[in-house]
């Protein structure tokens, strides 16, 4: 979605909302598609003292996996969006933090698409004290522990025996 702002550029105090939906179910991450309903986007662009604004939010629900324990989960996701628009630049070094105008308007598919995905967690968890999976049975041990008798170091091998020829 463009977002026409010629309106706004040279008005202080005047604002343009937006309200759209954001398809970005194509996407993969790490081999999964976890976003499966399109994303919420919700702001306005504000000129305050000759400064173009963007403020909103992009929000839906995510269908994750657990990287612990392997179970499905929906986690809500919301990324804000807070950007500085500008016409042209007066200084390379700020290229990264300001988002250039293209005739007068802003490319709101591609500055909430690029917030979205640098957002993404590379981890996901169904709970911060997900205990996962037995490495031996794959028990999953939030349900409680599993039935495997603990393996001692093999580096203490020697010292178990000599617990074991006392008893």
């Amino acid at each position: 979605m463009r977002l026409d702002l010629r309106k706004i550029i040279h008005v202080p105090g005047a604002s343009v909302p937006f309200d759209f939906q954001l398809d970005l179910t194509h996407l993969d991450f790490f081999g999964a598609r976890p976003i499966t309903r399109p994303i919420q986007v919700q702001g306005q662009v504000s000129n305050r003292g000759g400064a173009l604004v963007l403020e909103g939010a992009a929000t839906t629900v995510l269908d994750l996996t657990c990287d612990r324990c392997c179970k499905a989960y929906q986690a809500e996701k919301s990324v804000p969006l807070d950007s500085l628009l500008a016409t042209e630049l007066e200084d390379e070094d700020s290229e990264d933090e300001i988002i250039l105008l293209e005739g007068g308007a802003v490319d709101l598919d591609e500055v909430a698409t690029t917030a979205f995905v640098l957002d993404m967690d590379t981890k996901n968890l169904c709970s911060e004290d997900c205990k996962g999976l037995c490495s031996r049975c794959g028990a999953d041990l939030n349900l409680g522990p599993c039935t495997c008798k603990s393996e001692a170091d093999p580096r203490l091998a020697a010292l178990a025996q000599l617990l074991d020829d006392e008893s």
